[in-house]
């Protein structure tokens, strides 16, 4: 049976009745009676029905009521359908916000910053990402227009040129970010930022680092050249001449070696292939010996003092012989004859620290931050002087960061520098070592 017929027939069966009863009354009592006994009953049923509508008023208007109305007749059909649609409701309610909650959760897992706009652009909402990535806050800015938050002339330029089917390189906030506006549904509109700001910093230390090994390697390789093709030019060189020139090729020779060992040496420890061989490392001797090393390349130009107060070392020894040798052939390259180059092992709460402390030359504030980059030289004109590499430091760096440690640099120009290795306490092993 049809909706329309289960509500008309109950509703007409009850209006017959009350006019039927009525009618008995009016056969029996007279017609003025029975028509009190209609209009009285009619009467009822209109203050039955206000009363239920009222009812059903309150009940809409209570959102937090969940019970039922107690109804009568047709009423109670009405009020299950409601209830019945409003409990719907409220499912779809809570499924609506666990999705939202779903989604903005995993955008607000992106690295990549994504805002919502309307169509006019008015921000409703952003992840943590895009946040960074523009400068703005969500409590702060939501309602407001996203051309006023962002002021920048490319990124103006693109909201009114429209072409958003290209993304647009935008400079921000300190960063190369990749926009692209992407339009959906009707009146919303989807922001995306890729910040390339750190490929961009790695494409160029990519594009430095072959330039500067290119050429680093280029000039031995000239000198090389330039001497054989002298030989073949002259045969009969004097021998004094000949073995000058197989002196300075054997030396260019062995800095291309060096070199090339050490940008291995590089390439193995970033390596995620290479794993840290970890064993028990005795710092004393290890240090006694990287001193004596340091004695013989100063040639007694240098006074180099050694103290150890401190205990050993979980790690690779070989990994950290060299970081230690470059720290401190660093210092005697850099220290001018008659300087003092201090080494020292030590310990405290925090950890173990070896300190390589001169009176060198110094470096200048800006340049610390950059030391450990690649081929990064302070004066590239002492770099033949010195018989450096440039990946010293660099390699230092990296055998640290295997052994989850850290380097520190203090420096005063003209007075001297402190290179310091500190390792963590999980990384020592027993108790201090004195020194004899």
């Amino acid at each position: 049976m049809s909706p329309q017929l289960l509500f008309w027939i109950p509703a007409v069966l009850r209006l017959v009745l009350c006019l039927a009863g009525a009618g008995v009354v009016g056969f029996f009592f007279g017609p003025i009676a029975g028509l009190t006994v209609a209009v009285l009953g009619v009467g009822a049923m209109m203050v039955t029905h206000l009363h239920y509508l009222f009812r059903l008023s309150s009940w809409l208007d209570e959102s937090g009521q969940t019970r039922l109305p107690d109804g009568w007749g047709a009423w109670t059909d009405v009020y299950a359908r409601l209830y019945r649609m409003r409990r719907d409701d409220e499912k779809n309610q809570s499924e609506l916000a666990e999705w939202l909650a779903r989604f903005r959760q995993a955008m607000s897992l992106l690295p990549d910053g994504v805002v919502i706009m309307d169509d006019v652009l008015f921000l409703e909402w952003c992840n943590p990402a895009a946040q960074r990535h523009l400068g703005l806050q969500l409590e702060r800015d939501k309602g407001m227009r996203v051309t006023n938050l962002i002021r920048n002339p490319a990124f103006i330029d693109y909201i009114i040129l429209g072409r958003y089917e290209q993304p647009l390189t935008l400079e921000l906030q300190e960063r190369k970010l990749i926009v692209q506006i992407i339009p959906f549904e009707n009146r919303r509109q989807i922001l995306v930022t890729h910040d390339v700001t750190e490929s961009e910093r790695i494409d160029m230390m990519r594009r430095d680092f072959v330039a500067n090994a290119s050429h680093e390697l280029r000039t031995p390789l000239t000198v090389i050249n330039g001497f054989l093709e002298i030989a073949l030019a002259q045969p009969k060189l004097d021998p004094e001449t000949r073995t000058a020139h197989l002196k300075l090729m054997t030396e260019q020779g062995q800095r291309m070696q060096n070199l090339i060992d050490d940008m291995l040496t590089l390439t193995r420890l970033e390596s995620i292939d290479y794993p840290l061989r970890s064993e028990v490392v005795r710092v004393q001797p290890l240090l006694e010996g990287i001193a004596e090393e340091a004695r013989a390349l100063s040639a007694g130009k240098h006074e180099i003092t050694l103290e150890v107060n401190g205990p050993d070392l979980k790690g690779n020894v070989d990994e950290l012989r060299s970081a230690f040798t470059n720290l401190v052939t660093n210092a005697v390259r850099y220290t001018p004859p008659a300087g003092r180059i201090m080494l020292r092992w030590e310990s405290d709460e925090k950890g173990a620290h070896f300190s390589v402390q001169d009176t060198g030359i110094g470096i200048s504030p800006e340049h610390i931050s950059r030391l450990t980059e690649r081929f990064y030289r302070v004066d590239k004109s002492r770099s033949r002087e010195t018989q450096g590499t440039g990946l010293g430091l660099a390699i230092v760096r990296h055998v640290l960061l295997r052994h989850r440690a850290a380097l520190d640099i203090q420096s005063v120009p003209d007075r001297g520098s402190t290179f310091t290795a500190n390792f963590p306490a999980s990384q020592t092993i027993g108790d201090f070592v004195q020194a004899k």
